[in-house]
């Protein structure tokens, strides 16, 4: 069985989100034990594992995430490195692919180009996600959140079934400049029941090539700060779409120290998200 490491949403390796790919044989689901295993083993933010499904299932592949400590129920950016590697794999046939998920229902994926063959440096064309949006509802700032980030936000919104707090700052430079308090964020999360907290705020300059800026933060999860978190735009989307007039076509960066863009597109309680994905390394797994 051979493992995949993709980075995801960039087109240079080394930035964007690194995610393990695991493509499954026909059978049965291994033992959930040893997903997580596998998974705290390869130590990227999230591995996905994607199980063929029979024809005529409503589905093509059954997909699940793990991040090192738990499963997660939604990732956006090792769902992008598994339609990325389904392409070099050849594995696509110029239509869309369907994942069935467990806690997230059905998502569809589109990749430009099917025939297995790589683009410059084993970058392909760009691949779009169709995911659940997640808006968020406002909520008084936790107690306990601005003294975790060292900023006072603005405003703070749960995000519903995607379990996170979307955090308003005032500006760009605070996103980036921020130094949370992990151990802070981790205990705040438990005691919200939250996956994570995103950070957010407006593009500072004209003309950039994004609208927003975020960072995200799941500790509790095991990842101190993601790379570039597919899933946070399911609610950044509609946020910034209400906010800024226009949900057609926006582009978010995220500001970690491997930066990535997420180009999204707010259909109804749908979200587009698009981006492109390089692979770094393939190995054969022995054990």
């Amino acid at each position: 069985m051979r493992i995949q490491i993709v980075d995801a949403f960039t087109s240079r390796p080394f930035t964007g989100n690194p995610a393990g790919v695991c493509l499954l044989p026909v059978g049965p689901w291994p033992d959930d034990v040893w997903l997580g295993q596998l998974a705290a083993e390869l130590n990227h933010p999230e591995t996905a594992f994607a199980l063929p499904l029979p024809a005529g299932s409503e589905a093509d592949w059954e997909i699940r995430w793990f991040t090192p400590l738990v499963e997660a129920n939604l990732c956006g950016h090792a769902t992008l490195a598994t339609v990325h590697t389904l392409r070099r794999e050849g594995l696509l046939t110029g239509g869309p692919v369907r994942f069935l998920s467990r806690s997230s229902g059905l998502l569809t994926a589109w990749a430009e180009g099917s025939d297995g063959e790589d683009g410059v440096d084993g970058v392909d064309g760009e691949i779009t996600l169709d995911f659940p949006a997640a808006p968020g509802a406002q909520v008084p700032v936790p107690a306990g959140l601005a003294d975790a980030l060292g900023v006072r936000p603005e405003a703070t919104f749960r995000t519903g079934a995607l379990g996170d707090l979307l955090t308003v700052l005032p500006d760009e430079a605070a996103v980036r400049a921020l130094r949370p308090d992990l151990e802070a964020i981790a205990a705040l999360s438990l005691r919200e029941g939250v996956r994570g907290v995103i950070v957010t705020a407006a593009a500072e300059a004209a003309g950039s090539g994004y609208d927003f800026v975020s960072r995200f933060f799941a500790p509790a999860r095991g990842i101190p700060e993601d790379p570039v978190t597919g899933s946070a735009h399911t609610a950044l989307a509609p946020y910034w779409a209400a906010r800024l007039g226009r949900g057609d076509a926006l582009t978010g960066l995220q500001a970690s120290g491997r930066p990535g863009q997420v180009k999204v597109a707010l259909h109804g309680d749908r979200v587009l998200l698009t981006g492109r994905a390089v692979t770094v390394l393939e190995a054969t797994l022995s054990v």
